[in-house]
């Protein structure tokens, strides 16, 4: 094993500290003493990498390769830069990444990396030539035959690692092998917990299962965010859920809105006789036990019985979504109609009829229109 200088050392502290700056000023130093120092280039290079100058970081891979041809680190280095400089790619990266791999078989980064790279460029070789704009998963599994097998082989020599298990779900994914994929995602979050992209698509497939309401895709949703709360995906999938209970409150005031009607005999029916009007007030008072109760069972319980996450996000989608608020607007009217149509003492079933289509007909044409902001 090299033993490195004390001051590459010290500069690689201050690089896991994520003082780039300070660190690439240290390093400057030590080269200036001995400008034949590989290490001192490579980790120049990393510096100017994490500091979103992969340019600069290309020159110090080019300076660290003209010291040593076939060292590893910079090859990796440069593999790296090329990718991130808007003028290069992954085609250029490839042969780099080929050369590492020869060097050191045995270290798992350079088989990943080689693995992203093979994949990709197999794609795009395919695509441009047989013109194609959209590839089938058919064609992506008869193209990945080789990244698949590097990417296994870097499970293998990194088996803690997560790079190596995303670059191989990756190729399972476009592949269209979703078991394996699925298998690799929960093998992801066994060792990162809080891996955005798995978590989301872990998350996202237990909310979309058969059966699963959105009260519970909510739930999982919220949980999900609260191991990543960076997922945008997620946050749209927590919007759609929330945005669907608050759809049912509508269905629940429909339901008041019909008993109303009921209670009042709004409607003639052959051969039966309407009760007379005004209701008793015992009658009145009486219509209040069950919409109370549909609204305590129907929304307060499973409101309070939500997740933190979610309840915070039902008061920021109303803030945040029109059709949030007007879902809730609507299942505000149609209550106040049938708790006129219940509670006042009308003498003639006209007035009556009329809130009752008033509540009904907006309300019901909208729930299936607006069917679409749901998903």
């Amino acid at each position: 094993m090299t033993t490195l200088h004390p001051t590459i050392e010290q500069a690689q502290g201050l690089i896991e500290l994520e003082r780039y700056d300070q660190a690439r000023a240290l390093l400057g130093q030590r080269l200036a003493e001995d400008p034949g120092d590989v290490r001192a280039w490579v980790k120049v290079g990393y510096c100017h990498l994490n500091t979103q100058r992969p340019q600069h970081a290309l020159e110090a891979a080019g300076q660290a390769l003209e010291l040593a041809p076939e060292d590893y680190g910079a090859l990796i280095l440069r593999a790296e830069a090329l990718i991130r400089v808007p003028s290069r790619s992954w085609r250029e990266a490839e042969p780099v990444l080929r050369e590492a791999v020869r060097i050191d078989p045995h270290h798992w980064y350079g088989c990943a990396m080689l693995a992203d790279a093979v994949w990709r460029m197999s794609v795009v070789r395919y695509a441009k030539a047989t013109g194609t704009q959209e590839l089938q998963h058919h064609d992506v599994a008869r193209l990945s035959g080789e990244s698949a097998d590097l990417a296994v082989e870097a499970i293998r020599l990194g088996p803690e690692e997560v790079y190596p298990l995303e670059v191989a779900r990756s190729i399972a994914g476009f592949s269209g092998r979703s078991a394996v994929a699925d298998q690799l995602d929960r093998a992801i979050l066994r060792l990162d917990p809080t891996h955005v992209d798995a978590l989301a698509r872990q998350t996202g497939k237990a909310a979309d299962a058969p059966g699963v309401k959105a009260v519970q895709a909510a739930d999982l949703y919220a949980a999900g965010l609260a191991a990543a709360p960076d997922s945008d995906s997620m946050q749209r999938g927590l919007d759609q859920a929330t945005y669907r209970m608050l759809r049912g409150m509508r269905w629940l005031a429909l339901l008041c809105l019909g008993l109303a009607g009921v209670m009042t005999d709004l409607f003639a029916v052959e051969g039966e006789v309407q009760r007379e009007l005004p209701l008793s007030l015992g009658q009145r008072l009486w219509y209040l036990v069950p919409v109370t109760a549909i609204w305590i069972v129907g929304a307060l319980l499973r409101y309070r019985r939500r997740r933190t996450g979610v309840r915070l996000n039902v008061q920021s989608l109303m803030r945040r979504g029109r059709w949030a608020r007007l879902v809730v607007a609507q299942a505000a009217w149609s209550m106040l109609c049938a708790l006129l149509i219940a509670q006042v003492p009308w003498t003639d079933r006209l007035l009556p009829q009329v809130l009752f289509w008033a509540g009904l007909t907006p309300t019901f044409a909208t729930i299936w229109f607006d069917r679409k902001k749901a998903r």
